[in-house]
């Protein structure tokens, strides 16, 4: 927090804290619960820390972030979660019990848990961003699912799907803004492979899949590790995608995906995410 509030003053200092604003991205490692949608609550070990931000971005105006990583979930039991599900193809999806609300993917489930998290603490009109989300295009031999098609198909579905300028279920007014990771491939970064793969391009600057709004691409085994969320939908990792039509590029490596790009254009892409990796908090 004392970080966040220094930046912000630095900005205010010049008159810019209305034009660039501050925030930090959360894993969903923050929740305690997050299926259905509608149990999505904050973690009551770090409930006081995500209080102290949520009451700086209340005064200041800025969204809330969070890293939404739908392959996760899969990775950690395929047999139970339909890969069509996360990839936003056609599934019967899921029906929140307590809203009747249908989900036809597992991201917008994972963003209204959030919403329904907020909600709980008295956030219920604070805006949700998409810091990172993404898929691997390569994986370890246990990895299920990380694979050129999965990726492609993952990324350019969601561009379609943002393109329809709907919001999820529990906000279908409200504009999608979502940042797909990454770029590049990090190639020496540690862990398992996935993490090296998310990127549109490799390090010497070749694709490594072709993306486009379509969606589209073969067929592909599945994969995720939650490690986040009880009984629900997990979050972690990074991610990567490439741009199309109608979408701006974002700071640092990241495709801006958002339902009202040219808003995001005036701003060019304005909330402030130099905070997201200066001064980022782990929850």
């Amino acid at each position: 927090m004392p970080a966040m509030k220094n930046v912000h003053d630095a900005l205010a200092s010049l008159g810019l804290d209305k034009q660039v604003t501050v925030t930090t991205a959360h894993s969903l490692a923050i929740l305690e619960t997050s299926y259905p949608p509608s149990t999505g609550r904050f973690r009551r070990d770090v409930a006081s820390r995500v209080s102290q931000v949520l009451d700086f971005q209340c005064q200041t105006g800025s969204s809330f972030l969070i890293n939404a990583y739908p392959y996760f979930a899969y990775k950690a039991n395929p047999k139970q979660v339909p890969l069509d599900f996360v990839l936003f193809q056609a599934s019967q999806g899921i029906t929140d019990p307590s809203t009747g609300l249908n989900y036809e993917n597992m991201l917008f489930a994972q963003i209204d848990a959030v919403h329904s998290a907020l909600a709980a603490v008295g956030y219920a009109n604070m805006t949700v961003h998409v810091s990172e989300t993404g898929w691997p295009s390569r994986g370890d031999d246990d990895e299920v699912g990380a694979t050129p098609e999965n990726a492609k198909k993952y990324n350019g579905n969601l561009i379609k799907i943002v393109k329809q300028k709907k919001g999820t279920p529990m906000k279908p007014n409200s504009d999608l803004n979502i940042y797909v990771f990454a770029l590049f491939n990090e190639n020496m970064k540690p862990g398992p492979m996935s993490e090296r793969n998310y990127g549109l391009f490799k390090p010497d600057g070749t694709p490594s899949y072709t993306l486009s709004s379509g969606g589209g691409g073969g067929g592909g085994g599945g994969g995720t590790s939650n490690g986040t969320s009880s009984g629900g939908f997990g979050g972690g990792g990074g991610g990567s995608g490439s741009a199309s039509d109608g979408t701006p590029p974002a700071p640092i490596g990241y495709l801006s995906v958002s339902s009202g790009a040219n808003e995001l254009r005036s701003l060019g892409a304005a909330c402030l995410m130099l905070a997201l990796f200066l001064i980022k908090l782990v929850f």
